[in-house]
């Protein structure tokens, strides 16, 4: 078990500005636009009462102007083909935010939250540099949007959260507080849990400083628990935890080859001698996206494709989501098992019951897992989000996507689901009907409302009690299948 108890602290001479604090990896800094003229005032005791009114309300609709932009996700970047990206798109909200309706209010949150924007892997990354060395030893460029390349120099670090994740974040913390500010009290903090991968840990420590500066520093929350990503540690924020568990990519790569082969054949009609192969385009692609989330201008990879082949290259990623930890795969969905029991305990305040992946020592304990919270944070990653998702029972599918062609319906779309800081919240919601005050449940994937068909009329808003008693694959360890896991 490890646990840290960290409070983000800012340096005390700056003041918060309109671009706020962003911890990445590059020298784990915070970075800042330097503070207005206005903010950096300092205010002398020969100062009118009357101009320090005035300082004191143009300060408030300052802080009015960010909480705006904070809400409508401002944030953005500019590429028409960053919501094809699959996984690697940002953040975005797939509909505008709705509250309960009228005579319900919220009584708890429960975020659980993919890291922000990152480096590729280091296994993307050789793959993807191998495929790039082909473009960057041909002979010959006859299109101009590859004039670039003779000058290129690969520049990505590996695995790293970069500033606009660090950011992201921090903007997710921000938008938190203002949408959920009154549930928390200086006892009643949110409480924050981070599995232990370094850029996942920092997005939390973000997120906690975005909801400090925008409560303007009246609350401080910190990252309580922070579960370690070992093959030893029992960790539900983390999916290597079913050693049986086999990622089918046949079904992608069966579409992969049917959209890539006018790619291909222009690429390679471009780059001289570079003989580009089907299986080089999806890394090709990716770094269109990887690339514009460091730089935050729009990568000259981009311009190689057209927004039809994104929107092919988004179905890729959707497949292999959809087999890997997804209902393609068997073993998929049973490794969010135990966090669904945890939110059931969040939701009844009860303790935990499971008997899968949860660390029973770290839940077991008012400290590290406690029961009388209005807001909790738990930052992960996105294949554990997709497998969280089907152990719900969230976006069932009646058949498998077809691997030859694209449904435009479809509900399964990985960048809608797991962007970069993405987000499932679950609110518990108090209701009076008739008089008599009722308890319910709705949740939200990227502020999308999701139906809840299978316990409600469809609507989104469950009864708790029925809720709970719809989770019956969790409240049952798996049915079988997390013993399935494990050889015998």
């Amino acid at each position: 078990m490890v646990m840290t108890n960290k409070t983000t602290e800012y340096p005390h001479d700056v003041l918060p500005s309109t671009k706020q604090a962003a911890y990445d990896d590059s020298g784990q800094t915070y970075y800042r636009v330097p503070p207005s003229s206005l903010t950096s005032l300092s205010v002398r005791k020969a100062v009118s009462i009357s101009l320090a009114l005035l300082i004191v309300l143009l300060f408030e609709l300052f802080r009015l102007g960010s909480r705006l932009a904070l809400e409508s996700n401002s944030l953005v970047l500019s590429d028409e083909s960053e919501r094809f990206w699959g996984q690697y798109s940002p953040y975005y909200s797939v509909e505008e935010y709705q509250p309960p309706p009228s005579g319900c209010s919220v009584t708890q949150v429960n975020i659980l939250q993919r890291h922000g924007a990152r480096y590729p892997t280091s296994g993307a990354s050789k793959e993807i540099q191998a495929s790039l060395r082909k473009l960057l030893n041909a002979s010959k460029y006859s299109d101009m949007k590859m004039e670039f390349l003779r000058s290129y120099q690969w520049h990505l670090g590996e695995a790293d959260l970069v500033p606009f994740g660090a950011t992201q974040s921090f903007q997710s913390g921000a938008e938190i507080y203002h949408r959920y500010g009154r549930l928390v009290e200086d006892d009643i903090l949110p409480f924050v849990r981070a599995s232990g991968g370094d850029r996942v840990v920092k997005s939390a420590v973000n997120w906690t400083a975005g909801f400090a500066d925008a409560s303007g520093q009246l609350y401080h929350p910190t990252v309580s628990v922070i579960i370690p990503e070992t093959e030893m540690s029992n960790n539900t924020l983390e999916d290597h935890m079913c050693p049986n568990s086999r990622a089918s990519e046949d079904e992608a790569n069966v579409w992969r080859d049917m959209f890539s082969v006018p790619i291909v054949h222009r690429l390679n009609t471009a780059a001289v001698g570079a003989e580009i192969l089907s299986e080089d385009v999806p890394g090709l692609m990716s770094l269109c996206a990887f690339e514009t989330v460091f730089e935050e201008k729009a990568s000259p990879f981009c311009d190689l494709f057209s927004l039809e082949e994104f929107q092919a290259y988004e179905y890729y990623q959707d497949l292999l989501k959809y087999y890997k930890t997804g209902y393609g795969n068997p073993l998929g969905r049973v490794q969010g098992v135990g966090y669904v029991n945890e939110l059931l305990a969040r939701l009844r305040g009860r303790p935990v019951e499971d008997r899968t992946q949860t660390n029973s020592t770290l839940d077991s304990s008012p400290i590290t897992f406690p029961l009388d919270r209005t807001v909790y944070a738990d930052f992960s990653h996105d294949n554990q989000m997709v497998a969280i998702y089907g152990a719900l029972g969230l976006l069932p599918q009646m058949c498998p996507p077809n691997p030859t062609k694209a449904d435009p319906r479809r509900t399964w779309v990985i960048s809608r689901l797991v962007p970069f800081s993405g987000r499932m919240i679950t609110e518990r919601v108090q209701c009076s009907e008739g008089g008599t005050p009722g308890d319910f449940v709705r949740i939200l994937i990227n502020d999308a409302i999701q139906p809840l068909a299978f316990c409600g009329s469809g609507d989104g808003l469950c009864g708790l009690e029925a809720f709970v008693e719809s989770q019956v694959y969790a409240r049952r360890n798996g049915a079988g299948d997390f013993e399935k896991c494990f050889p015998e």
